[in-house]
């Protein structure tokens, strides 16, 4: 097992190195760092995808014959940490991330070629409808019926109920959807895989606030509705009913990937807001002992997972599948995601009580008080808030400990 870099690797990242310094300007950093989810609102987040597409590296998980750049797991990893060191934005998962992936493995090539030219040069922008409103964690109770129709333009499907918690719906021209197609007695037998086009008539989007508040630009959820919405049969995904098993194969890239990488990052910053914040006794936050340690904890874990990331790595490098150490690396990244900024709130104190203000006036119609403290805090208390998310989606932790103790621990 090889858990160093080799000397090709190491240049692969000064490659990197070299690249973000240029191609990461002053605008995108300055947006970026105001940002509550590692997202910037959708110009920004096009400019960026459309400079990695340029360079070739919009997808790094994507082979070579569908437009990505062929990497070892080594060198996406390294992408992944330097992009992550530098504080660039994360690239919005659900064309490039969740269901290209998808379409390459079940789709026809009639699909492949319409639908992953774009999606890799970010031209096209898609959003993820799976969550209903009494269907979350139950993935598999979902209701939203899909019927058969046909009529002078061939088969389709009616589609009628809603979607909800659907991320950056407002800016998609695409959604990938489950729906219920049959009504056998094993509910996931009965579940099919679309793609739908935004644009079709009978379909409202709905934006839902939630409690990371007046983020300009960043509004993120929304609930989706469905009118008698006609999708042509030819937007399914494989075969009628097997939308579960696509599903599942979606929900490994969703839980995949590395998190140390951001988790380091984020730690550096917390360091940096505790070491100009005024701390109690005098001196600053980061010379309080208790603070200290709880920060050299987090830095612990988030080693640990690291190093647990590369040995899964090294093992898919050689053939291995990553199994439900997707759900141990969601599990642990997104806990130890919380708790970095839970503590990064603690490190700014009374600089984050003006999210708090401008949240309530929004609430209550009045126009939000002039921002006051340094710039860094102004994200800390939505991220607190936007982060209580990351132990739900992707399927909730405690569904992810369920399935570590099935297929690892055998109970």
């Amino acid at each position: 097992m090889q858990l160093e870099f080799s000397a090709e690797e190491l240049q692969f990242r000064d490659e990197v190195r070299a690249w973000i310094d240029d191609a990461y300007d002053d605008e995108l950093k300055t947006l970026m760092a105001q940002s509550k989810n590692g997202y910037l609102d959708k110009a920004g987040q096009v400019r960026w995808q459309k400079k990695l597409h340029a360079r070739g590296w919009a997808a790094p998980n994507w082979p070579r014959e569908y437009g990505g750049p062929g990497w070892t797991p080594a060198q996406r990893y390294i992408f992944q940490a330097e992009t992550a060191a530098a504080g660039c934005p994360t690239v919005s998962p659900m064309g490039l991330k969740m269901v290209a992936p998808v379409i390459m493995k079940f789709g026809t090539p009639e699909q492949k070629a319409r639908f992953l030219p774009p999606i890799l040069s970010s031209d096209v922008w898609w959003c993820q409808g799976y969550s209903e409103p009494n269907s979350g964690s139950d993935l598999a109770s979902l209701q939203m019926r899909a019927d058969h129709g046909r009529d002078a333009q061939g088969e389709h499907y009616v589609l009628n109920g809603s979607k909800i918690w659907t991320t950056h719906a407002q800016w998609a021209d695409w959604m990938f959807c489950l729906v219920r197609t049959g009504r056998e007695a094993r509910r996931q037998d009965g579940i099919s895989f679309v793609l739908v086009d935004m644009r079709t008539p009978g379909i409202t989007v709905s934006p839902l606030p939630t409690l990371d508040g007046p983020v300009p630009g960043q509004q993120e959820v929304n609930q989706v509705f469905f009118e008698n919405v006609r999708v042509p049969v030819e937007n399914r995904i494989g075969e009628e009913g097997m939308g579960w098993t696509y599903a599942k194969y979606l929900l490994e890239f969703e839980r995949g990937g590395s998190h140390a990488p951001t988790l380091r990052q984020q730690l550096g910053k917390v360091a940096r807001i505790a070491a100009d914040q005024p701390g109690d006794g005098g001196g600053t936050v980061l010379d309080d002992p208790a603070f200290r340690r709880k920060l050299a904890e987090l830095h612990l874990r988030a080693a640990a997972l690291e190093a647990v990331e590369l040995r899964i790595f090294s093992g898919v490098a050689s053939g291995t599948s990553i199994g439900a150490a997707s759900s141990m690396l969601k599990l642990v990244g997104t806990d130890t995601l919380q708790a970095i900024s839970e503590l990064a709130v603690e490190a700014a104190g009374p600089d984050a009580l003006p999210f708090v203000q401008d949240t309530w006036a929004e609430v209550q119609g009045r126009p939000a008080a002039p921002r006051v403290g340094p710039d860094y805090a102004g994200p800390v208390a939505p991220r607190y808030f936007n982060y209580r998310k990351a132990s739900i989606y992707a399927g909730s932790n405690e569904i992810q400990r369920n399935i570590i103790a099935k297929l690892v621990l055998g109970l």
